[in-house]
């Protein structure tokens, strides 16, 4: 019995001792733990993954998907999104001033006579008269000659519209004679096919004539309200033109308000040339052409001068067709020697018109290329008709205008930002030159006009 007390003695010692081994083994682990950074389980399984053989295919990285599309392409797309969304905006444009063309022609037309008017109403407030009282008199002088203009022509087409019509079936009768008895071997047969044709087509087209009788009610109420419109608009615009305009500037954001208030006084005065050349030339032109027909014996020849006027605030276009209907007067009411002399007359002032007149009057202000004339008529022709042709010009002339004053504000811009040259190379880096140095050594004030380089045609 006294053995068994010792040997459980010794099994304690035993087993305490190994239980403070193993407590000072688990405070190592805890003092390495808190010295040593963790180590990721991720990262021993990939430290244990074998390297590749030596004859295993070197694989390169992929590229960047920006930079594996060409340069080129990479220019293309940047600009295509950008028209695609430049497109779209025109687009909603266009159908907005579909919707309300009514109100923007009538507007435009404001504008037109409103630049024809406005030295009148300036030349008034000169003399001393108050600004409402010049604006009444000139606005009320202006509609009472467009008025009359208007009424004249009217009343002349309805005081000679039976000896017209006698005129033309006498005109046709001649002209039947000289194609039975010209060389092109016309028959009277042939004649007659071609005259029942003609009234066939007319008693085929009966109902579409109606039809166009009665939208014709529609056109003349519409054009009531534009003439009632442009009337008003005029009246505001003549009277209170600066504040308008005062208040369309705030509507533009602060960084781009100098150039364009700057830009607008350009276009106004770029659009009063246009429309003030345009009335000289074409009263010209009326007066000239006029006098041909008239001593040549062609009837109505004052109300065909008229319409020559006002066909011409059409460009080129106005001028051939008005052109072409004197002529086809003449040749139905005098004969052919007749209709070929009034050819010549209207030939030979339109020849003058354009190679002296317009550029004379019209000088460079107002300058655009014909090919630009042309297309803009037909593309304001085919969006409003008539009054889209008439506006399509000045339309272009003034963003002509505007467009290169931007242009060369925006690069005087840069060049007062840009860092200023120093020693001796600064005199001929400077942008205005040698002689902008001498005037501003005299001490000439600058002027807020755009250089000459940058001035457009």
């Amino acid at each position: 019995m006294s053995r068994v007390p010792g040997w459980l003695g010794r099994l304690g010692a035993g087993l305490s001792g190994m239980g403070e081994r193993l407590n000072e083994q688990r405070r190592d682990r805890d003092a390495d733990s808190d010295t040593d950074e963790p180590r990721d389980a991720s990262t021993e399984d990939y430290d244990q993954v074998p390297a590749p053989p030596a004859y295993a295919p070197a694989i390169a990285a992929r590229p960047d998907p920006v930079d594996a599309v060409p340069w080129g392409m990479r220019v293309a797309a940047e600009a295509g999104w950008r028209l695609l969304i430049l497109a779209g905006t025109l687009w909603v444009l266009m159908k907005v001033i579909s919707a309300v063309q009514l109100v923007v022609l009538a507007f435009v037309a404001a504008l037109l006579i409103t630049a024809l008017l406005q030295p009148t109403v300036a030349r008034l407030r000169r003399m001393g008269l108050p600004r409402g009282l010049a604006t009444a008199v000139t606005a009320i002088l202006g509609f009472v000659i467009m008025g009359l203009v208007g009424w004249f022509v009217v009343w002349q087409v309805m005081e000679n519209a039976d000896e017209l019509s006698r005129q033309i079936q006498d005109g046709i009768e001649d002209l039947r004679k000289w194609l039975l008895n010209s060389p092109f071997h016309v028959t009277e047969d042939q004649i007659n096919d071609i005259a029942k044709s003609l009234r066939d087509a007319v008693g085929a087209n009966t109902e579409e004539l109606t039809s166009a009788g009665l939208e014709g009610v529609t056109v003349i109420v519409e054009t009531l309200t534009g003439i009632l419109l442009a009337m008003f608009s005029t009246l505001f615009l003549l009277y209170d033109g600066k504040r308008i305009w005062q208040w369309f500037l705030k509507l533009v954001p602060a960084q781009a308000r100098p150039g364009i208030a700057g830009a607008g006084p350009r276009a106004w005065r770029t659009l009063t040339a246009y429309v003030r050349g345009t009335v000289i030339v074409a009263l010209i032109d009326a007066i000239f052409i006029g006098l041909g027909i008239y001593f040549l014996g062609v009837p109505m020849a004052v109300p065909l001068a008229v319409i020559i006027f006002l066909a011409a605030f059409v460009p080129l276009v106005g001028a051939v067709v008005s052109g072409a209907l004197a002529v086809v007067v003449a040749l139905v009411t005098q004969g052919v020697f007749t209709a070929v002399m009034a050819l010549v007359v209207v030939l030979a002032v339109q020849q003058i018109e354009g190679h002296i007149l317009q550029p004379f009057i019209l000088g460079r202000a107002v300058r655009v290329h014909p090919l630009a004339v042309i297309l803009s008529v037909a593309a304001g022709g085919m969006i409003a008709g008539v009054g889209g042709a008439v506006v399509a010009v000045p339309l272009v002339a003034v963003t002509n205008t505007v467009v290169g004053y931007l242009r060369a504000y925006s690069r005087e811009a840069a060049l007062k930002q840009a860092p200023q040259p120093r020693g001796a190379t600064a005199m001929d880096a400077s942008p205005v030159g040698a002689a902008g140095a001498d005037e501003a050594r005299e001490g000439a004030a600058p002027t807020d006009e755009p250089p000459q380089s940058a001035r457009t045609d």
